[in-house]
């Protein structure tokens, strides 16, 4: 399997890009901005999006969905709790950066526990809200894309609308701290980690584990 990381935007979302080796069909997760340059990317690899999966609905996570679609033919996916975030820039927060970003509206709604297949590649879904109601994280095989949920050494904000610390933080404990130590942690922004790493040293998980 092939894991493709580009940071995007002025936010610097990383953008995954997910392949099978030996196949033409790939994952986006994320395409926060940057389109063009997205694109050309898959072009070069040879690479065909086949789904464009959003682990939350905030602009600097959907902003190229809208292109990268009409590109390629490529499936919209979120969470049901996101999908009008797609297509309202107060939610989706673009218009607190002075300008209106849309998505076209999801081709598909994701549930907790849900499994994808593409090309021999198994996904599956962990509704892990707090940072935003629909938040999801994406399990393949040894890794854990996680958005905004977890990061190396932190966890999402709260303080936008619909954010709650207490549930992200039952969240990240329930779902993502329930996987191996060795699985590594690819977040929406930032360096890698792994399960194991933020177990032992996350300062804001063992401050709740605390309390």
């Amino acid at each position: 399997m092939q894991i493709y990381t580009l940071m995007v935007g002025e936010l610097r979302a990383n953008c995954y890009i997910i392949a099978q080796e030996n196949s033409s069909e790939c994952v986006i997760i994320d395409p926060g901005e940057d389109g063009e340059r997205i694109l050309q990317f898959l072009k070069g690899k040879g690479l065909n999006p086949v789904y464009i999966i959003n682990t939350h609905g905030h602009i600097d996570h959907i902003g190229a969905n809208l292109f990268i679609a009409e590109q390629t033919g490529a499936k919209i996916l979120i969470h049901q709790n996101d999908a009008k975030m797609l297509h309202d820039p107060i939610s989706n927060l673009s218009s607190f950066l002075n300008y209106s970003v849309t998505s076209k509206q999801a081709d598909y709604i994701l549930e907790d526990g849900e499994i994808l297949e593409v090309s021999g590649i198994t996904i599956e879904i962990l509704h892990t809200p707090g940072h935003t109601k629909g938040g999801i994280c994406l399990k393949i095989r040894n890794c854990i894309f996680t958005g905004d949920t977890l990061f190396a050494g932190g966890v999402g904000r709260t303080d936008f609308p619909n954010g709650s610390h207490e549930t992200l933080i039952k969240s990240i404990n329930k779902k993502l701290m329930a996987l191996d130590d060795e699985t590594i942690v690819y977040p929406g922004h930032g360096e890698s980690s792994t399960i194991g790493m933020e177990r032992r040293s996350n300062l804001f998980l063992n401050a709740s584990i605390r309390n």
